[in-house]
């Protein structure tokens, strides 16, 4: 018997475009020898799932169901390629847990940790090797913050909205006049805010997933921007950004973050496939953490696309094991 699988999708934030996009690889990917898909589009009040003839048919959230004429279907798993909320902040792996569907992405408790990402600086940077700058945690843009900030922080910095993945709200600030500014932006996407000093460094991704029972680290992606910094712009406008796959390390380089992106993925709890970003510090070599998505990109030119298919693995592969690591 082939698992029925629903493909979780849509979303509640501004990442719901690329979290469609994701689903429309992942829908004509995913092998249908194995597995049949469904794909479930999940908006704010309204969860469905479109028929071939084009009938909408609504999802039943008593048990995660749909009916299709006279025959009710029910799921044996979730891949959730839902970015942002509530598919990557930890609202529908809690939902999930409740009615005993597995899914392919971290657990409830990671996922909402690892949205937030003054916190999850907070767990992982006593790891051996890895290193995190200097940041401070606001909570709301008062006016005592802007001398909070000069006494602990030295510029350049970042300001960025502590929760989500998608580099909107994001500023570099390089004098004490434009702080203020900054905030605003970043306050304006979130409650919480993020300072933190600048690391001059290059910048990379890297994925890793949990697949036949093990973790397997892949290789880095080199992301060499025309802009100050990896925003929005430089993550979804084609040629702001090169991106060279595996990216330009040494040996000792690739063991080294191979160690640190491991403990961060078992310390943290996580499961399916998640992508780490990280600086080398240009002066020292040295691993900086910049931050983890649960939920990453998985787009023909995504990242991990790109990183599974310098292994060897063709991308089909890669979804079977994926799926099939969340019936273990």
């Amino acid at each position: 018997m082939k698992k029925k699988i629903a493909l979780v999708t849509g979303g509640f934030t501004g990442e719901s475009v690329i979290s469609l996009k994701s689903a429309a690889v992942v829908e004509k990917t995913i092998d249908r020898e194995r597995f049949d898909v469904y794909k479930i589009l999940v908006y704010p009040g309204d969860w469905h799932f479109i028929c071939s003839s084009g009938e909408k048919i609504p999802v039943d959230l008593n048990d995660f169901s749909i009916s299709i004429g006279d025959e009710k279907i029910k799921f044996d798993g979730v891949f959730n390629i839902l970015h942002g909320s509530p598919g990557e902040d930890g609202k529908l792996a809690g939902y999930f847990d409740m009615l005993g569907i597995p899914y392919t992405t971290c657990d409830q408790l990671t996922s909402a940790i690892t949205m937030n990402k003054g916190y999850t600086k907070a767990i992982v940077q006593d790891i051996p090797e890895l290193n995190v700058a200097r940041s401070i945690q606001l909570f709301e843009n008062s006016p005592e913050n802007a001398s909070k900030i000069q006494v602990q922080l030295t510029l350049p910095l970042f300001i960025k909205p502590n929760n989500g993945g998608s580099s909107i709200g994001m500023s570099k600030v390089k004098t004490w006049e434009e702080l203020a500014e900054a905030l605003e932006k970043a306050f304006a996407e979130d409650k919480q805010v993020l300072v933190e000093e600048f690391v001059s460094g290059r910048e990379f991704s890297i994925g890793i997933f949990k697949g036949k029972g093990r973790i397997t680290v892949l290789p880095a992606t080199e992301i060499v921007s025309s802009k100050e910094f990896f925003d929005y712009e430089a993550k979804y406008v084609p040629g702001v950004c090169e991106e060279i796959t595996p990216g330009r390390m040494s040996e000792e380089e690739v063991e080294r973050v191979g160690r640190i992106v491991t403990k961060v993925y078992e310390k943290l709890n996580c499961k399916g496939a998640v992508r780490i970003d990280y600086f080398l510090q240009h002066e020292t070599g040295k691993f900086y953490f910049i931050e983890i998505n649960t939920v990453p990109g998985q787009t023909e030119t995504s990242l991990i696309s790109q990183q599974v298919k310098a292994t060897g693995k063709s991308i089909k592969e890669f979804y079977t094991e994926l799926i099939e690591e969340m019936f273990v």
